[in-house]
């Protein structure tokens, strides 16, 4: 016997809870006023200069001094020293397409000397196609969802898929109200943690899911709460190990990398968190709330079509020919401590079906009963 950890008991805790949580952050936001868009999604100019002697992102950044929303990165190998430079068009500066790319090569040219300092290429973003961008980002985040929802609908029921897309709307919420609240800068580099962290849950869901159908076989007279509190507790440790090797690994990037990199895998280490915690507490629920759901409905059909209802505990089909139990029952529980929740081996029952299915292998069936081929 196997004790099992009843995560479904506090379901509607951790529900409320994240329902909370994401209030909070998505109020953060608005009190914010909006999110914190990047220049991949705001007007701007983009330039490629290459300087002639030694420096890093670092040094370039400082020496552009307090121009506003500027980023800058390196293109390609360190020793092509070659930069790009994105500033940011607040609407402060008139003709800002042709005045701010002269400003940053002024600055260049006074830090590393003008000889050193040569523009590659200079381009102006504005304003409509960065709203563009935007609106596609937003529109695949909502294809890759909905993708995924014709998937598990495939490849599990439509139940499942209902949850798994629930639980992924649940994390997205939550980044986005963590991103927002924070003010950390929206860039391409925080859609790729956002859609990085939905496959990171859907692989964690689709794992316990996986579980559930499969013990819904081998426990077919087990209630269904009973069903998936045994699948969590058999995928747990799976899930915290995986859960605590990608943290440490996304954590060193963390420590050593800077700039966007940095704000993209602080994203990845929240998101880690928020994935491993919906596939629990957040997905396995949701799909036993819409199991009692159906099964609700199907009861009320049965009651209108017969005047029965069907129970809701199915009686296994040996106690249903053996008739009523003469073995000793276990001492009953007093009311007020906690009922334990035990259930068979899994190992045990497939032992159990493969001796029953040898010893009517040979069992002689009478012609009536045979199937007739067609």
């Amino acid at each position: 016997m196997r004790r099992v950890i009843e995560f479904t008991r506090i379901r509607f805790f951790m529900i409320a809870l994240s329902i909370l949580v994401i209030a909070a952050g998505l109020t953060g936001t608005v009190l914010q006023q909006g999110f914190n868009l990047g220049i991949d999604f705001q007007a701007g100019s983009s330039q490629r200069v290459e300087i002639g002697v030694s420096a890093s992102a670092e040094q370039v950044r400082s020496a552009l001094g307090d121009l506003p929303g500027t980023l800058v990165q390196t293109v390609g190998a360190e020793e092509l020293r070659q930069f790009s430079i994105r500033v940011r068009d607040t609407g402060e500066i008139e003709d800002f397409s042709s005045v701010m790319p002269l400003r940053v090569l002024s600055r260049l040219e006074q830090a590393f000397g003008a000889d050193n300092v040569q523009e590659l290429e200079a381009a102006y973003v504005g304003p409509r196609f960065a709203g563009d961008l935007a609106g596609q980002a937003a529109m695949l985040t909502t294809l890759a969802l909905a993708l995924i929802l014709m998937y598990l609908w495939f490849r599990f029921r439509l139940g499942y898929a209902v949850a798994a897309i629930a639980t992924l709307v649940h994390d997205v919420l939550f980044m986005l109200g963590f991103i927002g609240a924070l003010q950390i800068e929206v860039s391409t580099a925080t859609i790729a943690a956002v859609l990085t962290i939905v496959g990171y849950s859907l692989n964690d869901t689709i794992v316990i899911f996986d579980r559930i159908r499969e013990n819904e076989t081998l426990l077919r007279d087990a209630p269904f709460s009973t069903v998936v509190n045994t699948s969590i507790t058999q995928s747990l440790s799976r899930t915290l190990i995986t859960s605590v090797t990608t943290m440490l690994a996304v954590l060193a990037i963390y420590i050593f990398a800077t700039g966007t990199i940095q704000d993209f895998a602080l994203n990845l280490m929240v998101g880690i968190v928020v994935g491993t915690y919906s596939s629990i507490f957040i997905a396995s629920p949701t799909l036993l709330g819409w199991h009692r759901r159906q099964r609700a409905r199907s009861k009320k059909k049965q009651m209108q079509k017969y005047g029965r209802a069907v129970t809701e505990e199915p009686v296994s089909r040996a106690e249903s020919f053996a008739g009523p139990s003469t073995s000793p029952q276990p001492a009953a529980v007093p009311a007020g401590e906690p009922q334990p929740v035990t259930v068979p081996d899994v190992d045990a029952v497939k032992r159990e079906l493969s001796q029953k299915k040898q010893q009517t292998a040979g069992r002689y069936v009478p012609r009536s009963k045979r199937k007739k081929k067609r």
